[in-house]
């Protein structure tokens, strides 16, 4: 199958992080990184129920003159097949249309604010729309380069929950990753939560990929949150509530990405490509 990633790319050293993460994305999953050197500081995300525009700050046009050449430095160190990607189309002559037909997205914990300003526990809101209107995962990294050797996967029960699981469970198939999967005990027990995944079908694939059931039923979620390994890339499903639902991933995904500094791949509501 061929999955493109799509990357934004930065010409500062936290771009090149945030790069780094994409490739190393890639090289895991052998997907093609589709790489954009913005031109302009706005472009436009036509997504099935929302139009998003995308406000890049300055730093996205640092130094332009030596930006694809550091680009391409990196993807030829890492061997990676690739594409630049230059608009066709533009809403304004500095507006330029993004394509949303991508298999995941890499984004920085914010791509409109300053990075000075941006710390653990902060996504942007135009990163929160990106998630909640695409139909592709994006990868939010971590703000340096961090390498995972493992996949650790949230599962409480919802339907996003569900596609959290089912984009693991490829992941690890695909990469032969270790899997563990995280569930906070609640209102239900164990046997319902294996329950709802036996009812999809999911439980034989968990049973052969060997995969390491984690389920708190004492503590907090923030404090057993400590037990999800450093190295993990942590997949986890996300929902809005309502009318902020484009500023609100919800109470569980909220605690996670302002605790953990692993790399994020969330899977937002509308979700549906590799299931």
């Amino acid at each position: 199958m061929y999955t493109q990633l799509f990357h934004i790319f930065r010409n500062t050293p936290l771009g090149r992080e945030t790069f780094l993460q994409s490739l190393y994305f890639c090289k895991q999953m052998g997907a093609t990184p589709v790489v954009y050197i913005p031109q302009h500081i706005k472009f436009l995300m036509y997504f099935d129920n929302d139009v998003v525009q995308i406000d890049l700050d300055d730093s996205y046009l640092t130094d332009p003159a030596t930006a694809e050449a550091h680009a391409r430095e990196m993807l030829d160190h890492h061997e990676l097949q690739h594409k630049f990607f230059a608009p066709k189309n533009f809403t304004a002559s500095t507006l330029p249309d993004i394509p949303t037909n991508f298999d995941f997205m890499c984004c920085p914990r914010s791509v409109s604010d300053l990075s000075s300003k941006i710390g653990l526990g902060y996504i942007g809101p135009r990163v929160r729309r990106i998630v909640t209107s695409a139909r592709f995962p994006v990868l939010v990294t971590s703000p340096v380069f961090k390498p995972w050797t493992r996949l650790a996967v949230f599962f409480g029960g919802s339907a996003n929950a569900l596609n959290a699981l089912k984009l693991g469970l490829r992941i690890a198939r695909e990469t032969g990753t270790p899997l563990d999967i995280f569930t906070q005990a609640e209102k239900r027990s164990r046997k319902d939560y294996e329950a709802i995944i036996r009812d999809h079908h999911l439980a034989e694939e968990v049973k052969q990929l060997d995969a390491r059931w984690v389920f708190f039923e004492k503590g907090s979620f923030e404090t057993n949150l400590y037990e999800v390994p450093h190295d993990a890339l942590v997949i986890l499903g996300a929902f809005g509530h309502g009318l902020i639902r484009n500023l609100v991933f919800g109470s569980k995904m909220e605690k996670i990405q302002s605790t953990v500094s692993n790399n994020l791949l969330i899977v937002g509501p509308h979700y549906t490509a590799g299931l």
